[in-house]
């Protein structure tokens, strides 16, 4: 690409969510060989609880020379705060010492962990380039943190057009935003998916019957629900005679560790259920190839599902106002509800796979971006 110079690019990552979406980038950077990547990786990434995910990046190949435990102990508003000002904390004498190290530096999405990672940068000016900004999720706290980063970055990479005149309306500036479509949809053509045999070597899932995939995160905006959504979740799984269910554990998010723990007391010693703390991207996307369906509220659903042609129950408020295709059903957390939702897909059309978030090479697009700017 006539490239003269050799970036030095930083990327924050902290959870399993964002880091599977970066996966594509951080694979192409250091296939092109052309540029520096160093991994900041924070959040519950560090955390045992929530699986240590950061083996994941390193089993991936990737190094991680910056690591900050800042994930909460509890689930409290309390404590979610004082883990945002753990991390903002240590931030300050990380950006204090590798303020001038990056060129520019990566961050995705909306998370509390992200936006006290990013808002510790301000006084420091550090070039920032955000992806995933311009997305609406109502039902959740994410949605104020989301155009928060949006302001503090220089750059941007949306998924839609739509989300890209978001920005624009945001920042009253159209310089240096782009629409590149979703970027962990490049991960289909990356990984090689599991096959039942070696889903079940791996994580013990039995996928030759049929299969619903949950993931349930908690509403952060009117968070003490989450109990009583929980147990509605529960009593419809018990319910269903001729589905198995792979649940992924809740994020660390206020009242994550209700809804976590109703789960287990629920399905610890199930036959049925099969509780599975992380997948990773590549177990993940497997287990969503081989499903019949999705139950939960997960970007995942909204964003990668299409492109598998699967059906998504999309429970209560956390994903309102998210741009969707076809294959969502949006579903109340009452078992009346999800039971009729899940009896309906059985006589739906099969889905195509067109997917509105998908346009293809969106690493590569976001690196010829970076390039023409910053070389």
């Amino acid at each position: 690409m006539g490239t003269t110079r050799r970036l030095q690019i930083g990327i924050l990552t902290s959870s399993r969510a964002d880091y599977g979406i970066y996966l594509p980038l951080l694979r192409q950077l250091t296939k092109d060989g052309r540029h520096d990547i160093s991994i900041v990786a924070f959040g519950t990434h560090l955390s045992k609880k929530h699986g240590y995910t950061i083996d994941e990046i390193l089993k991936d190949g990737f190094e991680v020379p910056y690591r900050f435990e800042t994930a909460p102990i509890e689930d409290t508003p309390e404590a979610i705060v004082t883990s945002m000002a753990l991390t903002m904390q240590k931030f300050a004498s990380f950006w204090r010492e590798h303020a001038t190290s990056f060129d520019v530096v990566f961050c995705l999405g909306d998370r509390y962990e992200m936006f006290a990672a990013v808002a510790s940068t301000v006084p420091f000016n550090i070039r920032l380039a955000h992806l995933h900004g311009g997305e609406t999720t109502l039902g959740a706290v994410d949605n104020a943190f989301r155009h928060s980063i949006t302001q503090f970055c220089k750059i941007h990479f949306t998924a839609t057009d739509l989300y890209a005149k978001r920005v624009i309306e945001l920042l009253d500036d159209n310089s240096n935003i782009y629409n590149v479509g979703a970027l962990g949809l490049d991960n289909f053509h990356l990984i090689s998916f599991l096959s039942e045999d070696e889903l079940k070597k791996q994580f013990n899932i039995e996928v030759n019957e049929r299969i619903i995939l949950c993931t349930f995160h908690p509403e952060t905006i009117g968070h003490e629900n989450n109990a009583n959504h929980a147990h509605e979740i529960v009593e419809s799984i018990r319910s269903l005679d001729d589905y198995r269910v792979v649940i992924t554990m809740p994020n660390a998010d206020t009242s994550g560790n209700v809804i976590r723990q109703i789960f287990q007391n629920a399905f610890q010693d199930s036959q049925q259920v099969k509780l599975v703390e992380n997948l990773g991207t590549q177990g993940y996307l497997s287990a969503m190839k081989l499903c019949s369906m999705m139950l939960g509220n997960s970007s995942s659903g909204i964003i990668e599902a299409a492109s598998l042609g699967k059906y998504v129950i999309d429970l209560g408020e956390r994903q309102n106002g998210r741009a969707h295709g076809e294959n969502v059903i949006h579903c109340e957390i009452r078992k009346d509800s999800i039971l009729r939702a899940i009896k309906s897909i059985a006589s739906r059309p099969e889905l195509s796979g067109n997917n509105i978030y998908y346009q293809g090479g969106a690493a590569s697009q976001i690196i010829e971006r970076i390039e023409s700017i910053l070389c």
